[in-house]
Formats: structure tokens, C-alpha cells, sequence
């Protein structure tokens, strides 16, 4: 029996236990949205294909699952872009579906043609072209395979209408090999013990982890290997949830908005193990000035990223939950790290995250600390990017991986409240609060109908400043308060009604002007059926600090003291 290249597509993802795709109709798929109809499949129309692809995003996120994603051909495809690269910056594994013009139509600049996989090469783990329908079953097995496995990351298979639409025999294939690809299963133990040398001969070290430890499942690993040793922990922005931040070993997130607490660690201590993270600008600050008196450990999945920003002691390449298995019996128990974690309790102590909030203006960093006091620490939170993002990553203090999803490596406004949609269909039974500024809501708010249509409830929290606010914050600092097209109410009335857009689209507004208001209206959005959006109305230019200006050493902070 034959079967076209559309149904043995949908006979492919179900092989891959896909139980969801996110996506958008168009001309060139057709064929294959006949067979989603036909298949059953839970397919969720969003309203934008940036929006399908971020949906998908989140729902990776918080699952540990492949998120799977369609769009028609040219506009379509390339309206996925800034997902795909978005997804691709922060390792999450995605399978992209896109429609494509016909074989004899190729490179003709055909209606809506558009070279979508020369477009995502360098944002791909890989792309593919089907060309043969007797190709679709094997290229549709390896996509899954290479966007899951090693450093995870979105793969994207362009298709052609009339390989969609021809016919073949169906075999799954049950083995992948690809030539020049290869996933390490075996750690170098001799790096390792290396490493536990290096820790066992240390005073003042300092766990630094990142996204890895959260891909790879280590958190009780990381948990295990710090309370041991007795090692203070900081995590970077994609690390948060993957060490608990009520633990007394928490610094919380280091960096340019990192807590003075963490960043002062770093400077000062005599060994660095890195885990998962890839020494990112927006942690080291000036490159020559980070940890400057520390020997380096670095363990990574992906051999690219050591040695390619920092000298490295010594390095590990391999998954990191095996590498940490490996060297927690070879390091050595410490009862006693009384001089450098007291050292540490001094600085928490000096400079603690604080804010003033008073009995008039609504601060933002009290939105979100009684957002994580009404939710016990136990939400899924997805931020959009900036303030708000730099905001929940301080006063949400995340206990478990898999909680916090963010834009971290591409910084993509929009990409919040979609994401919040796919990880409310992944997780349907958590509370899940969508952390928004006024700016980037509006780059996806049509997605609004998506979370009413599913009857999501699901929660938006709009930290409404009239402003873009970190951009406005750079402006302050470093620009002489030249507001130059950030001050989003420069013009009376320009910013929408949240409340009204919310009630346009048949979801829940409640406006919050009050420092009172806000407890009782998370708590009634909590409580309230369906998609509540939440605009709280803020002080209008209060800053995120601490902050470590641009090219600066991390050390060297603004704001974050009394």
C-alpha cells in the first residue's frame, strides 16, 4: 500500500510520539492540512507563524520535548525566522515544517517562493530540502534525532507541494546514522579527575551554571555536587530554576543585572566550574577582568564553546548530568567552608535585592514578588524581554528546572506571551504568568485569540510603564535622558486600552493603579477561568539594578546599594 508524502509525514510524528503542532495554513500545505483534519492530530492555529514557532518554543521548554511547528511557503516560512534563530541561540530543540513551491518551480521566483533553508542555515542545527518523497520517512527521523540530541536546537524540512503530494511505500526507519555527526556517550575521566583536584584544592569556588544543567536534566546533580562541597551557586538567565533559588548556596543570577552578591563571588573566587553555560557577554562583562584570580573548569555538551571566550584550566566536554555522575564521588566532603560562605552571607547581607515600594506608584519588582509569593514559587513564568525580564529573573526565586522561559541569547521581543501559550498546553495543570512590559506585548498581542480560542488559563502580567523601558534606562544613563522614540505615551492615548484589547478578544482585563490592588487581582486572575491579562500601571522610570555598564567589569556596578 502507498501512501502520499503528507500522510507519511503525519504517520512519522506519530512514530515520534508528537502529540501537538503549532502552526498556520497556507497554498503550499495544503495537502498536508487535508491529513491533519483526516489525522486527529491536536493542531493549534495561532495568529502569526511567529507566533506558531514560539509556541512550539515554550512548549520544548517546559516539557523536555521536541516542539513541532508548520507554516505555508515564502511569507509563511520566513515570518518563523526570528523564532527559529530565537530557539536556536537558546538550544531548544524544534522541528519546523515549512511549505515550498513545487520542484519545477524552484529558483524561478515563483509566488511565494522563498529559499527558506538557505535563509535559516546559520540558525539551523540543520535544513533540509525533500526532493524525493521516498526521502521523507528517513529525513523526517534524522530531524528529530539531530534537533533532540548533543547541544539540542531547531531543525527545519522544507517541502515542496508536489513531494507532498506524491506517493510511495511507508517504513519508519528505526536507526539513524549520519556521517560526521556523532553524540559523545563516554565522559574523559581523566578530565574529571582533573577537575575534582582542582576543586579539592580550593578555598573560595563557585558553581556557574547555565541552560546545560536544565537540557540535560542535572539539578539534582548540581544540588548534590554544591552541598557536598559547599559551593555557592549563581546561575546565569537560562540556568534559573536548575539550582533552588531559596537554597542558602544561591546567589542568584550574576552578570550585568546580576546581584552584586554574585558578581562580587566570581571576582573573587579561586575556582570557577562552569556547567552548561557558555560564558556569554552579558555575563562576563569585560572579558579581561572576569574571575580574574580563578583556575577554570568547563563542562560543556558542545566542544565549540570551550575555550571560545575564556582560558579554560580545564575542560569537559560532554552531557552534563554524566559529567557531574562521574565527578561527585571523586570530590572530597567539606564540613567547613565557614570563611568563604561567610564572606558571602557579609555581602548578601550588605546588598540584598530591595526596593521602596510606597503607598502610591506601583513598583514592578512588587508585581512580581507577589506574584511569587501568591504562586508559592511553584508558576511556569515566560517573560518578554528587558525590564521585565531582567525583574523576574531577580524577585522570582525559581526552585525547579523548567519554570522559566525566556529569550536569552537572541532577545526577542514578542516572544513572552506566545511561549506562555505553548507552555500552558504542555503543562495544562500548572499556573502559568505570562511577566510582559507594554512594549513587547504588543509586538505578539493578536495571539490574544489563540489562549481565548483554547480556553487557556492562562496569565498576563503587564508591567505598564509607558515606556520601552530598558531602552529608556540606557537613554537615562548614558544618553543624557534624550527619550528618543521610547516614551510609548508620548502622544495622549497612544498605547491601547490592555483592558479593552483583552475584552475585544473575549479574554478577562483588570486594571491595577494601586499598590493595594495588586495581591487581590493576581489572586482573582488565578482564580478566574480562561486568559486574565493583568495591567498593572507602574512607576514610570524605575531602573533595574544592580546594573554593569556596557564594557564594564562585572564588579564595577551601578545601583543594587543603599
Amino acid at each position: 500500500m502507498e501512501f502520499t508524502g503528507a500522510q507519511i509525514l503525519i504517520k512519522c510524528l506519530k512514530e515520534e510520539g508528537v502529540e501537538m503542532i503549532f502552526g498556520y495554513p497556507g497554498g503550499r500545505v495544503l495537502q498536508l492540512y487535508d491529513e491533519i483534519y483526516q489525522s486527529g492530530m491536536h493542531h493549534i492555529l495561532t495568529r502569526h507563524e511567529q507566533g506558531a514557532v514560539h509556541a512550539a518554543d515554550g512548549y520544548a521548554r517546559v516539557t523536555g520535548r521536541p516542539g513541532v511547528c508548520v507554516t505555508t511557503s515564502g511569507p509563511g516560512a520566513t515570518n518563523a525566522v526570528t523564532g527559529i534563530a530565537n530557539a536556536y541561540m537558546d538550544s531548544v530543540p524544534l522541528v519546523v515544517f515549512t511549505g515550498q513551491v513545487h520542484l519545477a518551480a524552484l529558483g524561478r521566483d515563483s509566488f511565494q517562493e522563498a529559499d527558506i533553508s538557505g535563509i535559516t542555515m546559520p540558525i539551523t542545527k540543520h535544513s533540509y530540502i525533500l526532493k524525493d518523497v521516498n526521502d521523507v520517512a528517513r529525513i523526517v527521523k534524522e530531524a528529530f534525532y539531530i534537533a533532540t540530541t548533543g547541544r539540542p536546537g531547531p531543525v527545519l524540512i522544507d517541502m515542496p507541494s508536489d513531494v507532498l503530494a506524491a506517493s510511495t511505500k511507508f517504513e519508519y526507519p528505526r536507526m539513524v546514522n549520519l556521517r560526521g555527526y556523532r553524540v559523545l556517550h563516554k565522559v574523559n575521566l581523566l578530565q574529571v579527575n582533573q577537575a575534582a583536584r582542582m576543586i579539592n584544592q580550593s578555598k573560595r569556588p563557585v558553581l556557574y551554571t547555565g541552560g546545560g544543567v536544565v537540557t540535560s536534566a542535572a539539578e539534582k546533580e548540581l544540588a548534590a555536587l554544591a552541598e557536598k562541597v559547599k559551593i555557592p551557586v549563581t546561575n546565569t538567565l537560562m540556568g534559573l530554576g536548575g539550582f533552588d533559588g531559596t537554597s542558602p548556596l544561591s546567589l542568584g543570577m550574576l552578570g550585568m543585572h546580576g546581584t552584586r552578591y554574585a558578581n562580587y563571588a566570581v571576582t573573587n573566587c579561586d575556582c570557577l566550574i562552569a556547567v552548561g553555560a557558555r560564558f556569554d557577554d552579558r555575563v562576563t562583562g569585560k572579558i579581561e577582568t572576569f574571575a580574574p584570580e580563578a583556575s577554570v573548569i568547563h563542562i560543556d555538551i558542545d566542544p565549540a564553546e570551550i575555550g571560545k571566550n575564556v582560558r579554560v584550566n580545564v575542560p569537559i566536554v560532554g552531557d552534563v548530568r554524566m559529567v557531574l555522575q562521574e565527578l561527585i564521588p571523586r570530590v572530597d566532603e567539606v564540613d567547613d567552608r565557614s570563611e568563604w560562605l561567610g564572606m558571602i552571607e557579609e555581602w548578601k547581607d550588605a546588598y540584598p535585592l530591595s526596593f521602596d515600594q510606597g503607598a502610591d506608584s506601583i513598583k514592578p519588582q512588587y508585581v512580581v514578588e507577589q506574584i511569587w509569593e501568591a504562586t508559592k514559587g511553584e508558576a511556569i513564568i515566560t517573560t518578554e524581554v528587558g525590564q521585565n525580564q531582567m525583574w523576574a529573573a531577580l524577585f522570582y526565586k525559581f526552585k525547579k528546572p523548567r519554570t522559566m522561559v525566556t529569550s536569552g541569547g537572541l532577545g526577542t521581543m514578542g516572544f513572552g506571551f506566545p511561549s506562555a501559550i505553548g507552555a500552558q498546553f504542555g503543562r495544562p495543570d500548572s499556573v502559568v504568568f505570562a511577566i510582559a512590559g507594554d512594549g513587547s506585548f504588543q509586538m505578539n498581542s493578536q495571539e490574544l485569540a489563540t489562549a481565548v480560542a483554547n480556553k487557556l488559563p492562562l496569565n498576563i502580567a503587564i508591567l505598564n510603564n509607558g515606556y520601552l523601558g530598558m531602552v529608556r534606562q540606557w537613554q537615562e544613563l548614558f544618553w543624557g535622558r534624550r527619550y528618543s522614540h521610547t516614551d510609548l505615551r508620548a502622544v495622549e492615548n497612544f498605547s491601547p486600552d490592555f483592558v479593552k484589547l483583552a475584552e475585544a478578544y473575549g479574554a478577562t482585563g483588570i486594571r491595577v493603579e494601586r499598590p493595594d490592588q495588586v495581591r487581590p487581582a493576581i489572586e482573582k486572575a488565578i482564580a478566574t477561568p480562561g486568559p486574565v491579562l493583568l495591567d498593572f500601571v507602574c512607576d514610570r522610570e524605575e531602573n533595574v539594578y544592580p546594573m554593569v555598564p556596557p564594557g564594564g567589569s562585572i564588579n564595577d556596578m551601578l545601583g543594587g546599594c543603599d
